[in-house]
């Protein structure tokens, strides 16, 4: 049973920092497009960025260019999310889904770390 989970979820003051960290199983990430989604109250839940373990490709939703990064490190089976210059606005559950081939073939999500900016 495959399941992700997030951490690094934190209240910080506007202009403040936090890095988010999702952990799966072994090396599944390796065969996954990953990506790092975030809902607020009230709102629908929407994609931040995303990373692509075939050729490190990274995206990034317009409100986060520049001031979040995507990064991944297979070794240690972990996704993260680098997040500076943060806003009220960018107070939401943060969630990371993963979309996988081979032996871990399937979709899944994190059950979410919160995001408190004030």
């Amino acid at each position: 049973h495959v399941q992700l989970v997030e951490s690094g979820g934190d209240s910080v003051q506007v202009g403040g920092s936090l890095k988010l960290s999702c952990t799966g199983a072994g090396d599944m990430f390796s065969m996954c497009g990953m990506g790092w989604y975030r809902q607020s109250l009230g709102k629908e839940r929407e994609l931040v960025a995303s990373f692509n373990s075939d050729d490190g490709h990274t995206e990034y939703a317009d409100f986060v260019k520049g001031r979040f990064t995507i990064s991944q490190d297979n070794a240690k089976g972990t996704l993260f999310l680098q997040m500076n210059s943060l806003e009220t606005e960018d107070t939401a559950a943060y969630y990371c889904a993963a979309d996988c081939v081979g032996w871990a073939k399937g979709s899944y999500w994190g059950q979410g770390t919160q995001v408190t900016v004030s």
